[in-house]
């Protein structure tokens, strides 16, 4: 088990009954890269690789 997997099964057992909107979690986002700028890369790779999921142009 990678250590991001902890943080992972966390939000799963903590949050994984609630459904809330993409714009819900693009603000929490920002708002997570305002406190920890950081960590403003990862978190855009994230949200880049999480909005392409359904692009066919990338499998090629």
């Amino acid at each position: 088990m990678y250590f991001t997997d902890r943080g992972i099964e966390e939000l799963e057992h903590r949050r994984g009954d609630e459904q809330v909107s993409l714009a819900w979690v693009a603000m929490r986002l920002r708002e997570f890269v305002d406190l920890n700028p950081d960590l403003e890369t990862p978190v855009e790779r994230v949200a880049t690789w999480l909005a392409r999921l359904d692009d066919e142009s990338d499998d090629e």
